[in-house]
């Protein structure tokens, strides 16, 4: 098992994280593999597509950080670490996610819109908090919150793309979670259209404010 605190660096140097959802496992698949292949290193597989698991044993050699995402409860947050998840996603807060994260030392990330619910993930023991879903805010809300909750880290999910990625990671953003363009992409023009994708995301990247 990979320690907690390496998984927090790796989500923390990899700055994307691509949220895979496919209509089957076979879909989810491809779209993963194609993320990593353009040099993605961070994949989170969500639990709405259909026996994830799969997902889970297709990549479990890839070198890549691989997570569960839409983790809606205790249950599902054991299977998939049962599954080889090194962290679990959730588009909301739930203490018993948390007890069973932090029984395996494994991170979570929970989905928090309000201060009440950060100050909460926070005594929970949660490093990284998902702002979800994200385009319901604008960047600078991260500096709002840094005010009161210095220590506060945010990774924001949902209407993130290559157009608005820096701006979130200037204003403060640990990370950002990407989703729907890789999913189209595929969709459109298959897996070499993925790739391509990924590496104008991450050539677009802003690292302490230069692009690398």
């Amino acid at each position: 098992m990979i320690p907690k605190v390496e998984v927090y660096q790796q989500l923390l140097e990899s700055k994307i994280v691509a949220v895979i959802r496919g209509k089957d496992a076979e879909e989810a698949t491809a779209i993963a593999e194609a993320a990593i292949a353009g040099g993605l290193r961070t994949i989170e597989l969500t639990y709405t597509t259909p026996n994830v698991s799969k997902v889970f044993e297709q990549l479990s050699d890839s070198d890549a950080l691989i997570g569960a995402g839409t983790v809606l409860d205790a249950e599902t947050a054991r299977h998939a670490i049962l599954h080889g998840a090194k962290f679990v996603v959730s588009p909301h807060f739930d203490s018993a996610i948390a007890a069973i994260c932090n029984r395996y030392s494994v991170p979570y990330l929970p989905g928090c819109m309000t201060i009440k619910e950060m100050v909460q993930a926070l005594e929970w023991g949660c490093d990284i908090l998902k702002l979800f879903p994200a385009n319901g805010f604008e960047p600078s809300f991260i500096g709002s919150v840094n005010g009161p909750l210095p220590n506060v880290r945010i990774m924001p999910t949902g209407g993130i793309n290559i157009n608005n990625m820096n701006a979130w990671l200037d204003a403060g953003a640990v990370a950002v979670g990407i989703s729907s363009d890789l999913t189209k992409a595929y969709r459109s023009s298959g897996e070499e259209e993925v790739i391509q994708l990924v590496k104008s995301y991450l050539g677009k990247l802003t690292k302490e404010g230069e692009s690398v």
